[in-house]
């Protein structure tokens, strides 16, 4: 699977990283299969807690690979409208397979993000983002519509609707520092120390309770969507009865209790 990496730096964090650094790693028809099958199997592995989601050389992900647009599987002709769909819902699934995933997954946006690569790093849970990096969400530009991918559900929620509107209609690209005044990421690294800063945010999260990290993601995910205060509260209040049931807790507690107080 040369066009996409899995490395396990230690047993509970994985390390996913899209490889087609000579095209900016570019989706191509391969890399979203390998991407949904490799998802798959991480969902699957219970000593994995944190998924780290990265690109390698200059880019992070610069979207759809251009050169061939069309994969045989996409069909054409009077083929195309039925397997046409089939070829989009399977790149737009990508979205909602990271932000169902029991594990959160951090973008370390190491350089351009464009396109589907934005749609990937906006559905992640945290991103952070090297200096050089850059985002746009270029799907206007290409003569399609400026949404995809998930954009129209992700981004007005991440850094509200008005500056998504701005990104989307407009496709202007922004860089990270603009990104980060947004909210579009959450945090900046000097570039080469990315992936390292986001190792870093992977092992406090592994620190914590593996029962309470993934209810945190679900219930975050799932209140998105609550009609209302009292709807949130709810889910919380499960979530939380359910956690306190796990031992994790009570061993948390203890720990506490044997800090050295200063």
């Amino acid at each position: 699977m040369a066009d996409l990496e899995l490395n396990h730096p230690r047993p509970d964090i994985a390390v996913l990283t899209l490889n087609r650094p000579e095209k900016l790693n570019a989706l191509s028809y391969e890399l979203v299969e390998n991407l949904h099958s490799t998802l798959d199997q991480i969902n699957r592995d219970n000593d994995c807690r944190v998924v780290v989601l990265t690109g390698a050389g200059r880019g992070f992900c610069s979207g759809l690979d251009l050169t061939d647009p069309n994969p045989n599987k996409a069909g054409e002709g009077i083929e195309f409208p039925r397997s046409g769909m089939r070829w989009q819902e399977l790149i737009a699934d990508l979205t909602t397979r990271i932000q169902r995933l029991r594990q959160p997954v951090i973008a370390a946006v190491n350089g351009a993000a464009y396109g589907g690569g934005l749609g990937i790093a906006a559905a992640c849970d945290i991103r952070i983002a090297a200096e050089s990096a850059r985002f746009c969400t270029q799907f206007i530009k290409l003569g399609l519509g400026g949404c995809d991918i998930g954009v129209s559900y992700t981004l007005p929620r991440i850094i509200g609707a008005g500056p998504a509107f701005d990104l989307i209609l407009t496709a202007r690209a922004i860089d990270a520092q603009e990104a980060l005044r947004i909210g579009l990421v959450s945090r900046l690294s000097t570039d080469g120390s990315v992936l390292h800063d986001a190792l870093g945010i992977a092992g406090t999260l592994c620190g914590y309770g593996k029962f309470g990290v993934e209810s945190t993601k679900q219930v975050l995910w799932a209140n998105l969507e609550a009609p209302s205060l009292d709807a949130a509260l709810q889910v919380e209040n499960r979530s939380q009865i359910l956690a306190s049931t796990s031992g994790e807790m009570r061993d948390a507690s203890e720990a506490f209790r044997r800090r050295p107080r200063s």
